[in-house]
């Protein structure tokens, strides 16, 4: 009786847990300086600055999981969007944007 108590209160305590949230979600300072918030948006990640002269501009979206993303990434000065990935290793992420998968930038961007 004891022991479905306690594997009962286990589950129950499982399932109201908060999910753990994925690497990648938090707010980071680019390589500018500004602040850009990255979310669970259906079923992506969207990224969106928070500070400078572009605040409240989504600049990509991402899928993906555990360090490992892709999908788009948009340059706000210039208003161009590229494939893009990005990669997390620490409190670093690295982000790449492409035109054809040859010609690309990169970008390190640090967690806040």
């Amino acid at each position: 009786m004891i022991r479905k108590l306690i594997t009962a209160g286990a589950l129950v305590a499982a399932m109201t847990a908060p999910a753990l949230a994925d690497p990648i979600e938090g707010n980071w300072k680019t390589k500018s300086g500004e602040t850009a918030s990255i979310s669970s948006c259906g079923g992506s990640y969207c990224v969106t600055l928070k500070t400078g002269k572009h605040s409240g501009k989504r600049i990509g979206k991402m899928t993906g999981s555990a360090g490992s993303y892709s999908g788009t990434i948009t340059d706000p000065s210039k208003d161009k969007t590229y494939s893009g990935s990005a990669s997390i290793s620490g409190n670093t992420l690295k982000m790449k944007g492409c035109v054809l998968a040859v010609l690309c930038r990169s970008e390190n961007w640090s967690k806040l």
